[in-house]
C-alpha cells in the first residue's frame, strides 16, 4: 500500500513519521510533481496538479474540517473524498464558543477596558433567558458546541438543512424554520459548512432578525457573512457584537475596518487546529475501513457540498 502526502503550509516530516509509525509496512511519502500512483492520499489544499496526477487514489483524507477547497478541483468520480469526523477539533471549537459567548454575557470586555482607566464599578448580569443562542449547523460539530453552551444553562436553539433532534436544544430546519430559528435567538453562532447555499447567508437581511442587541460568533468560513452589511448593523446597534475567527480573505488585510472596530473579536482562524496524532489514528482507522470494504464516516457527497 503507498500512502502520498500533499497539505501546503503544513510540516510535512512530523506527519510522515507518525503515519509510518502508525501503519507499519506502508510506503508513506511526501507528495512531488511526477511521484509514482498512491492509493491514498492525505491532502489539505492540494494543487489540481496533484489529483490530475493521482486518478487512481481510492480515498483523499482532508484533514481539515471544512471541503469546499477540494470540491472546485476537478476530482476523479471513483476517489472517494473523506473528512476527519472531528479528530479533537469539535472540543476547540466549544472552548472557543464558550469563551466569546461568556465574555460578551459577562462584559469582560467592559471590564478589561475599565481597568485601563482603574475604574471600579460592578455591572450587572442579565438573565440567561434572555440570551438564547443559536447553533447554525446540527453536525458533529455543532451539536458538540450546542451541549458546551447548554452546560451553562443558555436556551439553545439550532438550526439544520434536514430535521434533526439533539437533547436540551430547540431545533429548526429547512428553508422555513430559518426565519424562526433567528427571530428566536440573540447570539448566533455559526458552524455550517461552506457551501453555494451558504455563500453570504449572513447578511442584512437575515442577520436584521436577531433579537435587536444580538451577538455573532462565526467559527465556520468566512463567505457566509457580508462583511459590509455587519459592520452596518454593528454601527447602527441592532448587533452589540462579534467574535470573528474566519474572513473573507485570509489572512484579514491590515486595513480592514474589522481589524479596529470597538465591537468585534478577531482571532486568526485557530478556533479548531488539526491535532495530528487524533487525525493520524482516525485516518488510519478509515483506511482500514476502505480496505476491508466498509462504509466510511466522514465520507463527503459530493452534490451536498460536505
Amino acid at each position: 500500500m503507498r500512502i502520498t502526502f500533499c497539505c501546503a503550509q503544513t510540516q510535512a516530516e512530523p506527519w510522515l513519521m507518525d503515519l509510518r509509525a502508525a501503519l507499519p509496512g506502508v510506503d508513506v511519502s511526501l507528495w512531488q510533481p511526477g511521484a509514482p500512483p498512491a492509493d491514498y492520499a492525505i491532502v489539505w489544499a492540494p494543487p489540481q496538479a496533484f489529483f490530475d496526477e493521482q486518478p487512481q487514489l481510492k480515498a483523499a483524507f482532508n484533514i481539515g474540517a471544512g471541503v469546499d477547497a477540494l470540491l472546485r478541483l476537478n476530482i476523479a468520480p471513483t476517489t472517494q473524498l473523506v473528512r476527519l469526523d472531528d479528530a479533537g477539533m469539535a472540543v476547540q471549537m466549544a472552548e472557543y464558543v464558550c469563551h466569546a459567548l461568556i465574555r460578551h454575557y459577562r462584559q469582560f470586555a467592559d471590564y478589561e477596558t475599565q481597568q485601563h482607566s482603574s475604574t471600579w464599578s460592578q455591572r450587572a448580569i442579565p438573565l440567561r433567558s434572555q440570551m438564547p443562542v443559536g447553533i447554525m449547523g446540527l453536525g458533529v460539530l455543532g451539536q458538540r458546541v450546542a451541549r458546551a453552551v447548554a452546560q451553562f444553562d443558555f436556551p439553545v436553539n439550532g438550526w439544520s438543512r434536514s430535521a434533526k433532534q439533539v437533547d436540551g436544544v430547540r431545533c429548526f430546519h429547512g428553508e422555513q424554520g430559518f426565519s424562526d430559528f433567528l427571530a428566536a435567538s440573540k447570539v448566533l453562532v455559526s458552524v455550517l459548512p461552506s457551501t453555494p447555499q451558504t455563500r453570504d447567508l449572513l447578511n442584512r437581511r437575515t442577520l436584521s432578525q436577531l433579537k435587536k442587541g444580538g451577538y455573532l460568533i462565526n467559527v465556520a468560513r468566512g463567505v457566509q457573512v457580508v462583511e459590509d452589511d455587519l459592520l452596518l448593523l454593528l454601527n447602527e446597534g441592532h448587533l452589540a457584537g462579534a467574535a470573528l475567527d474566519v474572513f473573507r480573505t485570509e489572512p484579514l488585510p491590515s486595513a480592514h475596518p474589522l481589524w479596529s472596530h470597538p465591537k468585534v473579536t478577531v482571532t486568526p482562524h485557530i478556533a479548531a487546529l488539526t491535532l495530528r496524532q487524533e487525525s493520524i489514528a482516525q485516518i488510519a482507522a478509515k483506511i482500514a475501513d476502505v480496505e476491508a470494504g466498509k462504509a466510511v464516516a466522514g465520507t463527503v457527497d459530493r452534490q451536498r457540498g460536505y
